[in-house]
């Protein structure tokens, strides 16, 4: 089902366990207000997300997907960011190839204390998701 028709964009987000997760806890338990379409799913590290994921889960009746990247703090890799960004791109070209917009995948810093930027990014995200699904009237 698309966006235009629920209302909002329905966004999964990739968040590491020792990092993201608590930024987007955070959020929640701060009471902070972002769309209840947004679904998590919790990675040991951000450079294990597999780009078949991505693809599989815009395939499947998500708008878009986020990555949430452990950068410089990962707990497992010194170059997490690089590998990251490498996945996100490798997604991205996937996705060209099947004639999807590549603007459906974004990554980007969440960290332990981030709760206000998660609800930014998403509400970002989200936004620009509904732009993306709105019809071409021609």
């Amino acid at each position: 089902m698309s966006a235009s028709k629920r209302g909002e964009p329905r966004i999964l987000v990739f968040s590491s366990n020792p990092i993201s997760d608590m930024g987007i806890d955070l959020a929640g338990s701060s009471h902070l207000e972002y769309s209840p379409s947004v679904q998590v799913i919790a990675v040991p590290c951000s450079s294990g997300v597999d780009p078949g994921w991505i693809v599989h889960a815009l395939q499947t009746g998500f708008d878009g997907v986020f990555v949430s990247v452990d950068g410089n703090d990962c707990a497992y890799l010194s170059d997490c960011l690089t590998r990251t960004g490498r996945v996100v791109a490798e997604a991205q070209n996937r996705l060209r190839k099947l004639g999807l917009n590549p603007a459906r995948v974004k990554s980007g810093g969440i960290c332990s204390v981030c709760a206000e930027v998660f609800v930014n990014q998403m509400g970002q995200f989200g936004r620009a998701l509904a732009q993306l699904t709105v019809p071409v009237e021609g």
